[in-house]
């Protein structure tokens, strides 16, 4: 590829058309969440339980097969247009632009998740206590999106340390990482059905021996690999990228089915013991849908695309507090049988949820000074 590739006027065509259906993704796997989590709190907690044979089929379709790839995808369109940092960029310069973006909305929204559901009694003081003890230090309980926050800061923390790195590596070096890093998405199963503990790992160490060659920095560093060193034609992306979506996502949503049985009673990670977002299955599928984005040809985007892309960060900050009435309604008390079937009920969850959001984050981007709620 090359740097100006599906660019006009300093934005990256593809990169805009990525962030809208990833954020889209997002909304979808929440919205999918409905449909296999052990209670009706709307998402998925420690236990889940599928009620029927479609509900199970649909879940891991839309969540697994569809969806799975939204997290890496922005991890991975991230890195793609901030790594390496520009030259003469200073660690200083590079941490005051990104954390002013990101950190003041997403304090807003801890802050809003933390004391607004309170006026739909949908939660307590004393929970709004704890959760407001809690903001140092993780997400509030109403918000566990969130998290995801926390692995994109950790990215913009290391990319000063791995930039000068990347600027020199040959496509070789990274290659080698990044055979590293693919043996370490392992982990997630090896952990499960092996033991809790490899090489090294212990009560008293966390650390394992490919602890620093894995995680989303692996997909940091495939993001660049991609950008500068990846040479395939168009036609050549587009064979390997639907091969390799396909067959990751046609796994990820097996492993789901596969596990998951009408009626009873399964802990969440044993369900989802293929769709944490480090494993074969999610990387390969990343690595395909990335491909396909990648072969977008238009000199630019439709102005809603770039305008939603711009967009996006305050749609996942917010879209929480949509999809749970939504989601509420379409359910109707009732996972088994929602008022649509839900094949169609899951998309029109996210459907609804999304431009819901799109609405309401161009509604505060006209206010002054919005890019501090929403970025």
């Amino acid at each position: 590829m090359t740097n100006s590739s599906n660019s006009t006027g300093g934005r990256i065509v593809f990169a805009d058309w990525l962030r809208v259906v990833a954020c889209f993704l997002v909304m979808l796997v929440h919205a999918s969440e409905n449909f296999y989590g052990a209670d009706d709190s709307g998402l998925a907690g420690n236990m889940s339980k599928l009620a029927n044979e479609s509900n199970r089929f649909w879940v891991a379709f839309y969540d697994g097969g569809v969806a799975r790839t939204c997290v890496p995808l922005f991890i991975i369109i991230s890195a793609f247009l901030l790594v390496p940092m520009k030259q003469g960029v200073t660690m200083t310069q590079f941490y005051k632009r990104r954390f002013t973006r990101i950190l003041p909305p997403m304090i807003i929204f801890m802050l809003l998740y933390t004391f607004l559901p309170l006026a739909w009694v949908g939660m307590t003081w004393d929970q709004s206590m704890v959760d407001l003890k809690m903001l140092p230090f993780n997400f509030p309980s109403m918000a566990g999106h969130l998290w995801f926050m926390y692995p994109l800061i950790s990215l913009y923390l290391i990319i000063p340390v791995v930039s000068p790195w990347l600027e020199k590596a040959s496509a070789k070096d990274e290659r080698t990482f990044l055979y590293i890093f693919c043996f370490s998405t392992l982990l997630p199963w090896l952990h499960r059905f092996v033991s809790p503990e490899l090489w090294g790992e212990c009560f008293w160490n966390g650390f394992s021996m490919l602890w620093y060659c894995s995680g989303y920095l692996g997909y940091l560093v495939l993001a660049h690999y991609i950008r500068y060193h990846l040479k395939w034609n168009r036609s050549k992306r587009m064979k390997i990228g639907s091969f390799c979506f396909l067959i990751g996502a046609a796994f990820t949503a097996w492993s789901f089915w596969f596990k998951g049985t009408p009626g009873v009673a399964i802990e969440t990670p044993m369900l989802e013991w293929s769709w944490e977002f480090c494993t074969p299955n999610v990387l390969c599928a990343t690595f395909g849908a990335f491909l396909l984005f990648t072969c977008i040809e238009q000199k630019k985007a439709p102005a809603i695309v770039t305008g939603i892309s711009k967009l996006s960060f305050g749609m996942y900050l917010m879209h929480l507090f949509f999809l749970a009435p939504i989601a509420a309604f379409f359910v109707n008390g009732n996972a088994a049988e929602p008022i649509l079937p839900v094949c169609i009920t899951i998309p029109a969850i996210a459907i609804l949820t999304f431009i819901c959001c799109a609405i309401t984050s161009k509604l505060i981007s006209l206010l002054p000074g919005s890019k501090w709620i929403i970025g």
